[in-house]
């Protein structure tokens, strides 16, 4: 960026020229660089360097040179400035934050533990200023602005004492009815303590991570996982997931301040944690809800202290991968596969170095892990005696030493079904890809299948107008006085023609006259006119040569298209060389899934067909655009990686758009096409084909920049859109303020959060907010302009929006 910004410079303030037919004349501010093109006695071009102060006397060389280093001096500082004057993004700033509060840290770090973080981390203003503007920057607010609504002084004085009173800062919301759920939320105050104590323990803990992990980490999230498990696992013979099911209890407390005690020495913070433990409102749950999509019910604390109390398992994999991988050699398995040279050395040191000893097996076992957050994948190479061993290790380890509960009903699939996986909200599975030569064969079918289908169509439409003509021409000579007699002048058809006029009575005699016929040719199994006068009309009138030779290629056609691909591989020259198929590892979107979220929230019909959103009519055209853009964007964002993409963007097409044009359509009770003649602009936003493939060619998606570290924007980059219909509009006498934290601005309207739907985890990622707690059922809150947008176009999530400011 700094080298951009140096070219920049140098473009704007140095480059004016002025080309002449023996010179050119470079004005560097006071220095002038002139070129001669001009042959000279040694027969290159010369090159004078002068300044406009000692432009009189050309032997000061000296003050040239000073002036040159001068003028290279003020473009750094020109870069500099241009930089500092370009502003920062979100990230950009979120980075910025942390780093003052990183320098804090290590300052604290003594004798191989941070001590005292609480009093002299925590408990600073400074901190807690960063951590409420780290808030603010969540909820997409300008940090610039200060509000001066918290005094930071005033809490850094009762954490610092240890006078703070969680359960005070705290509110409650249940569900109605006689099973009560309870979601125990944090005011503004809290919440800022809370993001402090979670940048603190990011920055203590982010360098200890195992690769494993990929949840809420720089670098890392839902697509390195994915990516990881396409590119990284080969050859996998069985995978499996397992599903935690547990809140938090006293035990895994206990577990989780133990572990932490490694590295951080400091029982004020334990204790503000255990407090909050107490006052329900760590929201600590493992299972339950999927992590990092930005619902409510996940606490602020949950994603670090997750990654910290897992982290023990991640080690306890490393163990069990080194007893199977390297310890272990009761299981063996034949084939092909890489080696790995860290393991044969491993083996060559347990077996005292036995040169005979090195290759026992063609291929070793591999055992690999995948963990985002509580969501866990594993795959295994080898027998599947190898997999159920591998699995109640791990289970035994999460159930006897993390005290956590695991679903145990997930059974062991092998990586060949053609089923796949669920994993991360998409389904992962295996599929062949051909090799060049069979795809060449497909292609070759496919061409020789459509040429015969042409011949087939150009046949059916040459013995119709065949037959066509036959009958015309047969019924212009048959006169209603010979045909007359074939009638029964006793059927009810006969009765009702005598009432006809003269001139209608002969259409009926005609068809008297074709049923008739068509009894003789026994042609009732025909499905259609024009098939009955292909078939029993003009196909027997041809020459029976001319018939049989389209019959015999028509056979040759279709025995060629069912033919086995191997039979005709053996045809082409070299095939054993270019015939071998590849099995690769896909991503695929869950489609059937995505459709039925839009059948539920109300874009389709349950025909497939889109349909007006009853529940967006009254919002502005701007924000009802902003709705649809916004499932549009998220798919964009999760999906572009899918190998079934094409299925996404036709969904785009097809169910989104129109769904948008129609529910405008309905609002402002005009045609559909009038809407799109005169919102075109507008309805640009929801992206079009063309659009799609450029974004993902040339990367210039209009939030890819901003999504791009997880870690920074984790709950925000995979929130899901949620539906909010209007409830009132605000009024001087019933005044109403944004609820988003940090933001000042007043809220024109008043808006019903509808929870439409509640999954069982782990579930599906259809771009849907898919289990937002049940107590926040037609919750209302306000909301300014800007921050519907940004709710709706994926800019900020549920998390950002203060439920306890309806008063």
């Amino acid at each position: 960026m700094r080298f951009v910004g140096l070219l920049q410079v140098w473009r704007r303030n140095l480059l004016k020229y002025d080309i002449m037919r023996s010179k050119i004349l470079v004005p560097v501010n006071s220095l002038v660089v002139t070129v001669t093109r001009g042959p000279t006695e040694t027969g290159q071009a010369s090159v004078h360097y002068s300044t406009l102060a000692a432009a009189d006397d050309t032997n000061d060389k000296g003050i040239g040179k000073m002036t040159l280093a001068k003028n290279l001096a003020f473009l750094v500082e020109d870069c500099s400035n241009f930089d500092e004057k370009r502003p920062k993004s979100r990230m950009e700033l979120k980075r910025s934050l942390e780093l003052c509060i990183k320098k804090r840290v290590k300052e604290q770090y003594m004798n191989g533990k941070f001590q005292d973080l609480m009093g002299k981390v925590i408990a600073n203003p400074e901190t807690l200023q960063d951590a409420y503007n780290s808030v603010r920057l969540n909820s997409n607010v300008d940090i610039a602005v200060s509000d001066g609504c918290v005094s930071f002084e005033s809490m850094a004085e009762e954490l610092y004492s240890g006078k703070f009173d969680v359960k005070a800062n705290t509110f409650s919301i249940s569900t109605k009815g006689s099973n009560k759920e309870v979601l125990v939320l944090p005011n503004l105050k809290l919440k800022i303590v809370q993001e402090a104590i979670r940048i603190v323990l990011e920055i203590v803990y982010r360098p200890f991570f195992s690769k494993i992990s990929h949840g809420c980490r720089s670098g890392r999230g839902h697509s390195s996982a994915l990516k990881y498990i396409r590119k990284e696992i080969s050859s996998p013979d069985w995978w499996f997931t397992l599903h935690l099911n547990k809140k938090a209890d006293s035990h895994v407390l206990a577990k989780l301040i133990s572990v932490m005690e490694c590295k951080i020495e400091d029982p004020s913070l334990y204790d503000i944690i255990q407090r909050m433990f107490d006052a329900q409102v760590l929201n600590l749950e493992f299972g339950g809800f999927p992590k990092g999509q930005g619902l409510p019910q996940e606490g602020v604390l949950s994603s670090i202290l997750m990654n910290v109390y897992l982290d023990c398992f991640d080690i306890e994999f490393y163990r069990l991968s080194m007893k199977y991988e390297v310890l272990n050699s009761n299981f063996h398995i034949d084939g092909d596969a890489s080696h790995s040279k860290l393991r044969s050395w491993f083996r060559r040191q347990l077996k005292g170095n036995d040169v005979n000893a090195v290759v026992e097996e063609k291929i070793s076992i591999r055992v690999h892990a995948v963990r985002f957050m509580d969501e866990m994948f594993f795959a295994v190479s080898g027998l599947k005696e190898v997999a159920v061993a591998f699995k109640s290790d791990i289970v035994n380890y999460l159930q006897s030493c993390l005290h956590l509960d695991v679903d145990n009903q997930t059974e062991i699939l092998p990586c060949e079904g053609p089923n796949g996986i669920c994993f991360l909200g998409t389904l992962i599975r295996r599929s062949v890809k051909d090799s060049p030569a069979v795809k060449a064969v497909h292609k070759l079918k496919e061409k020789v299948k459509l040429f015969a289908l042409q011949k087939q169509e150009a046949w059916d439409a040459g013995t119709v107008r065949i037959g066509k003509k036959w009958l015309a021409y047969g019924l212009k000579k048959v006169k209603e006085s010979e045909i007359k007699h074939l009638a029964d002048t006793s059927s009810t058809l006969s009765q009702i023609s005598g009432f006809r006029k003269a001139g209608m009575q002969t259409d009926h005699w005609y068809k008297l006259l074709l049923k008739v016929w068509m009894q003789d040719v026994k042609a009732k199994a025909a499905e259609s006119e024009d098939l009955l006068l292909s078939k029993y009309v003009a196909e027997p009138a041809l020459p029976q040569e001319l018939r049989e030779s389209f019959y015999e290629f028509q056979k040759c056609a279709e025995k060629y298209v069912s033919s086995e691909t191997a039979a005709t591989l053996a045809l082409l020259p070299n095939s054993s060389s270019s015939t071998k198929s590849v099995t690769i590892t896909e991503i695929v979107a869950p489609v059937n899934a995505i459709k039925k979220r839009l059948l539920r929230y109300g874009l389709v019909t349950p025909e497939g067909y889109p349909r007006t959103t009853s529940l967006l009519i009254l919002l502005d055209k701007c924000q009802i655009i902003d709705w649809f853009s916004g499932i549009v964007h998220r798919w964009l964002r999760w999906y572009r990686e899918c190998d079934n993409f094409s299925e996404i963007k036709l969904m785009i097409s097809n169910e989104v758009r129109k769904s948008c044009v129609r529910t405008l359509a309905a609002k402002y009770r005009i045609h559909e096409n009038e809407i799109e003649n005169r919102l075109d602009s507008e309805l640009s936003r929801i992206s079009s084909f063309e659009e799609i493939d450029h974004e993902m060619a040339y990367g210039t998606s209009d939030s890819q920049a901003l999504y791009n570290d997880d870690a920074l924007m984790y709950g925000i980059t995979y929130s899901g859109l949620c539906l909010l219909s209007l409830a009132r509009v605000v009024t001087q006498s019933r005044p109403c303020n944004c609820f988003i934290f940090g933001c000042l601005a007043a809220a024109p309207c008043v808006y019903t959060l509808h929870v439409m739907e509640r999954q069982k985890f782990p579930g599906w990622k259809t771009g849907f907010s898919s289990c937002i707690h049940p107590s926040l059922n037609k919750r209302r809150i306000g909301l300014c302009k800007q921050h519907l947008q940004d709710l709706y176009l994926g800019h900020v999530s549920l998390q950002s929006i203060d439920f306890g400011a309806w008063k």
